[in-house]
């Protein structure tokens, strides 16, 4: 028969939370005390710093209006510089990929006629493959974007004709 062990020392809690204290009060990870056989060790993770992303710069910076110019201006001249047709704005921020995967054929090229519904392009937002696909059927004019691109919520991406 095993004998039975002799009842170990009540923890002091008063003694934990003072460790504990400490280890607030000066920023360490862990501390450890020994009193006779009671050895009491407190250690606390240190969350990881989140990481922090940066925007990609702007690939150009826009021209400034002219200070008579009225403030639509600029909007309309973004708007006749594109081809004729409808221009396929970007829903997400992320980044644009002309083809479904490295190395294979882009989903549709300049000139070729494509459907409602077909896909054009995929932008890639939080890790997520979204598709972009034609909002009518008609001729891909030209892309606006280019391969591995990124862009912002409302870009051009695409004008069909």
């Amino acid at each position: 028969m095993a004998t039975p062990k002799a009842p170990a020392e009540p923890i002091d809690a008063r003694l934990v939370r003072k460790l504990a204290d400490i280890l607030n009060d000066t920023n360490l990870s862990e501390i450890e005390v020994e009193r006779g056989e009671l050895k009491i060790r407190v250690a606390r993770t240190i969350a990881a710093p989140a990481a922090v992303y940066a925007a990609p710069p702007p690939l150009a910076a826009a021209p400034a209006p002219a200070p008579a110019a009225p403030a639509a201006a600029p909007a309309a001249a973004t708007e006749a510089a594109l081809p004729a047709g409808e221009v396929v704005k970007s829903p997400m921020v992320g980044t644009v990929y002309l083809q479904p995967s490295p190395g294979a054929s882009p989903f549709a090229k300049v000139g070729d006629r494509v459907e409602a519904g077909q896909t054009l392009m995929i932008i890639e937002a939080m890790k997520t493959m979204n598709p972009i696909a034609a909002p009518k059927a008609g001729v891909l004019v030209e892309y606006l974007v280019t391969d591995s691109q990124p862009v912002e919520f409302g870009e051009p991406l695409v004008v069909i004709g």
